[in-house]
């Protein structure tokens, strides 16, 4: 039989692994020569179906010409040994080096197949009652950690609680003026925008003067507080649940918990004090800086003085508006603190668990914010605000 070797095409080196297969009388005799090692090139799988088909007869290992191997002898010794079982030809190993039968022997005579998905064989009704349990049961663990927190802030303010000052203060920075530029910048486009498209339209029915009133009411009503609260359930929320991840994975969390210290206390108050103190704040910062930004679209495109501008905006935007916003921003951030807070303890103990739980936390945040908007505007229409 002809000489197989990995490098063909080119010349053939001392070195190079090779391999070819000889007839004999009671079987095949396959023929390894050169150094079969990865840098060398010795990964070159056996072909499934280079033996011929002779039962009972026995494939032979001559090894007399292997200079050097590693794991990729062995990995094509293991195709070898797979093909000769498919030939129904029995594999001698006596020909090989005894290190190298020895770690043949640790692998099986083929692959394992690969493992099935379990089938889900409950009804509808299974499902239903399960992800009902899981919401109950979840909805109960959120609001055991809420009823936790609350505690721990009262002990707080009798100067009992295990909470760090310099941790709450860290936060409240990184939660309140850290985040000015970013709030800045996103409301004034908002507000810059929106007095753009209500400028161009309302000119078709010369109610431009308007453009005050629906830029100052959207704004204080529910554009800022919205999107003060996305940005900081992407940028704040996900820090807090990667970082509570992350102290689980390093067991920072069962280090606190074995030496008794209240977690709800420790870490989470810190985090969510300073968001829900710092969020309402930001969301009249962003509302003002949004009207800013009306107002200078508006004065590039409108025939109205400055001052006509702001005396008209004080007039349709009532204080009961901010107020409005001011609370909902409130019950914002802690919604997004907590629900950071609970994904970050509940992930895995991997990196890879730190993603998941920072994208979890955000997307829960925005959907989260979402949905308590609405529930906001249909108690604002009932109460007539």
């Amino acid at each position: 039989m002809a000489d197989q070797s990995p490098s063909s095409g080119l010349p053939k080196a001392t070195d190079t692994p090779s391999w070819s297969l000889q007839n004999t009388a009671d079987g095949v005799c396959l023929n390894v020569e050169g150094a079969w090692t990865v840098q060398a090139g010795g990964t070159t799988p056996f072909p499934q179906d280079k033996l011929p088909v002779e039962p009972g007869h026995t494939l032979h290992i001559d090894a007399t010409g292997l200079k050097s191997w590693d794991s990729a002898f062995v990995a094509f010794l293991w195709d070898v040994k797979q093909a000769a079982s498919k030939a129904q030809l029995h594999f001698d190993e006596q020909g090989l080096p005894a290190s190298a039968q020895r770690l043949l022997a640790l692998l099986p005579d083929a692959p394992a197949e690969p493992a099935q998905p379990p089938r889900n064989n409950e009804g509808i009704f299974a499902r239903v009652g399960d992800i009902t349990l899981n919401g109950l049961t979840e909805t109960g663990t959120v609001s055991e950690l809420a009823l936790d927190t609350a505690k721990g802030a009262a002990q707080a303010v009798r100067g009992k609680s295990a909470m760090r000052m310099k941790d709450l203060l860290l936060d409240i920075w990184n939660a309140g003026p850290d985040a000015l530029l970013i709030v800045g910048i996103v409301n004034f486009l908002v507000g810059a925008i929106l007095a753009f498209v209500g400028l161009v339209e309302l000119r078709k029915f010369a109610a431009e003067i308007y453009v005050t009133d629906l830029v100052g009411i959207a704004c204080a009503r529910e554009i800022s507080a919205i999107m003060t609260a996305i940005i900081m359930a992407g940028r704040t929320g996900g820090a807090y649940a990667a970082r509570i991840s992350t102290m689980l994975g390093n067991e920072e969390i069962d280090a606190l918990q074995v030496f008794g210290i209240p977690i709800s206390s420790y870490i989470l108050l810190p985090s969510i004090l300073s968001l829900a103190l710092m969020m309402p704040l930001l969301y009249l910062y962003g509302t003002i800086v949004a009207i800013f930004g009306g107002f200078a679209v508006s004065m590039s495109m409108m025939d109205v003085s400055p001052i006509g501008y702001w005396i008209s905006t004080f007039d349709g935007v009532e204080l009961k508006e901010f107020i409005f916003g001011f609370i909902k921003s409130f019950f914002f951030a802690s919604f997004i603190a907590l629900a950071a807070c609970r994904v970050g303890l509940k992930a895995g103990r991997s990196a890879a668990d730190v993603g998941i739980a920072a994208t979890r936390a955000v997307v829960i945040g925005i959907v989260g914010i979402i949905a308590m908007d609405a529930i906001f505007a249909v108690i604002a229409n009932a109460l007539g605000i």
